[in-house]
């Protein structure tokens, strides 16, 4: 279970790298395109238009396509902690009681602390 929730992520963060070089080469483009048109006519300015929206559409569906694995990624984390949950409730209990516990501890320190009352 917990495996597969890691190998998961690996995927999500290398698709991700993926996409922000994707996204940081649209823009390099962009801005090539955009000094193009700056020296060019109205029928370069057409060409370039064409290849910044074909460029567009490309970032676009790689977003789409990052989209739908984070999602799937949660689906399965959640699927896991489910059923990781029906498996061991009294477990999952006893860490979130011992967690609240930990965290009141320490928000009553830090609140004595704030208001001058040393234990």
């Amino acid at each position: 279970m917990t495996t597969e929730v890691t190998a998961s992520r690996n995927t999500v963060e290398g698709r991700t790298e993926v996409l922000v070089n994707d996204l940081k080469r649209v823009v390099g483009d962009a801005d090539e395109v955009l000094q193009e048109v700056a020296n060019s006519t109205a029928e370069g300015f057409a060409a370039a238009r064409t290849q910044v929206e074909g460029k567009l559409s490309e970032a676009r569906s790689r977003l789409d396509d990052a989209r739908i694995a984070v999602t799937r990624t949660a689906c399965r984390a959640a699927d896991a902690t489910d059923a990781y949950v029906s498996e061991n409730p009294w477990k999952v209990l006893g860490i979130a009681a011992l967690a609240g516990f930990i965290t009141g501890f320490v928000l009553s320190r830090v609140t004595d602390r704030r208001n001058g009352i040393n234990s």
